[in-house]
């Protein structure tokens, strides 16, 4: 092929086609690269500026909007109705003495330096700071009372409330309470621009609903951030006996005390603690639920504590093998193991072995429940229990009396009866406990110090196998014998480590 032939080719028009793309690309990415930004390692740049282009239209970014607005409304109405709480501890503690060298000499004016015990010890006074948030509930003349949680106050000898715009005011303790950890304090101004906050129904929020949650997390004032409901009735820590609201929206140090609303603005929640192993939000955050919340702040305003309902009885959830050993057909309740004699409950006809299952013709779940159930309702007031008692429904009218406090509770063991907490003998303690299959009897879990089985020597692990000359073989057995109104007596015999033991209890 000559020359001439080669130019006017398909091939070679092809190559010189792609030899062209080539170019021009070429010089098009060095356009557009040497038009671009250059960073240099660890140098902080700002990102550009873009227009503002919806990524939907019509019904779509409508509704957007409204959600945005429904966001921001919220917030600018709650904000100014949670406070930080800036709270400080002054704690003594002993150091010790030195022998003067070098602190006397770089430090000459030391205050209490020449003040130590007989072991050449020096007590020192530190201020101890903490941080949380609170909630402005109520006001009355130039008082604001903020909720809070007892673990924020702890034992603060200073208070400052600092609210949304920055004012600051000095706040003292009016109440405290640790069995909800809630506590009430209150600051004095005679400014009337101060917002209160719209508590709402806690009980009528659902699983799926948009909440925010407002505090102070890590000493950020004023943060907010959003989440759903994620769950309801959630225990927490021990000792505690709110029912929470858990959340997905963050949850940091420092939120104790804070709000958790609705999306109406309403204060549905108290921010409590947060389940974190790293020691931040992951997710899991609990709120003690407002309605929890609302009597005791009567209580703390009008008494300086909160006052509970009081039944007289100690409780516990029930597994399969005790449901079915004293012929439960449900698990959900409560089951009594003891009674305090000439308490409510005594009076009101209840006995151990009862299982409650309502109370006030609402259905209760749990041990918890009926604490909280029992809690709330006040001294005086007459309330109707629902138990199952031996496969049998019964109603009881009950007299609530007040809580006594916990070292009363307790110097008055020797009236709880029976004093033990019983628990089937399944194979499991069997195994643990080497006790052949053959032996009948119930395995006696605990043992309250102080009350009469305690004093003639019943203890935990025991098997009870006979009372009264009655053979006890199940739970059912023994709670009829120890509940009979009849018996003041009761004639108990035992094993101990294979070997026979034998109390005499009088009721």
């Amino acid at each position: 092929m000559n020359h001439r032939k080669m130019f006017y080719s398909k091939k070679f028009f092809i190559f010189n086609l792609m030899l062209v793309g080539v170019i021009v690309g070429f010089v098009l990415a060095f356009v557009l690269f040497g038009n671009s930004v250059h960073i240099k390692a660890g140098e902080a740049i700002q990102a550009q500026e873009t227009r503002n282009v919806p990524y939907a239209t019509g019904e779509g970014i409508e509704t957007i909007q409204a959600l945005q607005n429904s966001f921001r409304s919220v917030a600018q109405k709650v904000l100014p109705v949670v406070v930080e709480l800036r709270v400080v501890e002054l704690v003594k503690q002993q150091v010790p003495q030195s022998d003067g060298w070098p602190w006397d000499f770089l430090f000459p004016d030391r205050e209490g330096d020449q003040q130590g015990d007989e072991q050449g010890n020096n007590e020192r006074e530190f201020r101890s700071q903490g941080l949380g948030s609170g909630v402005i509930v109520r006001r009355d003349g130039n008082k604001y009372f903020v909720l809070t949680n007892d673990h924020v106050v702890g034992e603060a000898d200073e208070i400052e409330a600092v609210l949304d715009d920055g004012r600051e005011y000095t706040a003292t303790l009016v109440g405290k309470d640790p069995r909800k950890d809630i506590a009430l304090v209150v600051f004095e101004t005679r400014e009337r621009d101060i917002s209160i906050a719209s508590l709402g129904d806690s009980d009528s929020i659902q699983v799926g609903d948009w909440v925010l949650a407002v505090g102070s997390p890590f000493g950020f004032v004023s943060s907010v951030t959003a989440g759903i409901v994620s769950a309801k009735g959630r225990s927490g820590p021990e000792g505690n006996i709110s029912d929470f609201i858990q959340t997905d929206a963050a949850i940091n140090r420092g939120n104790s005390g804070g709000a958790l609303v609705d999306m109406y603005g309403n204060v549905v929640g108290m921010n409590t603690w947060i389940a974190a192993p790293t020691g931040g939000s992951v997710g899991l955050g609990f709120a003690i639920p407002i309605n929890n919340a609302k009597g005791a702040i009567d209580d703390f305003v009008t008494k300086g504590k909160v006052e509970y309902g009081w039944l007289g009885v100690t409780v516990g959830d029930v597994n399969k093998d005790l449901a079915e050993q004293i012929g439960l057909d449900t698990d959900k309740g409560a089951f009594i193991h003891n009674i305090y004699f000439d308490s409510p409950a005594d009076k009101g006809g209840m006995r151990p072995g009862d299982f409650v299952t309502s109370i006030n013709g609402k259905a209760v779940k749990s041990r918890d429940e009926v604490v909280r159930t029992v809690g709330d309702l006040r001294a005086g007031e007459m309330a109707e229990f629902e138990v199952i008692r031996f496969g049998e429904r019964i109603q009881l009218d009950v007299k609530i009396g007040e809580r006594l406090d916990s070292d009363s509770i307790l110097s008055s063991q020797n009236k709880l009866w029976p004093g033990m907490t019983i628990v089937p003998l399944v194979d499991e303690a069997r195994e643990q406990l080497e006790i052949d299959d053959s032996q009948k009897g119930v395995l006696v879990a605990n043992v309250e110090k102080g009350t009469m089985a305690f004093v003639h020597g019943m203890r935990p692990y025991d098997i009870i196998t006979v009372i009264n000359d009655r053979e006890i073989k199940s739970l059912e057995d023994f709670y009829k014998i120890i509940s009979d109104p009849d018996l003041d007596k009761f004639e108990i015999i035992y094993l101990r480590d294979g070997e026979k033991g034998y109390a005499g209890i009088m009721r």
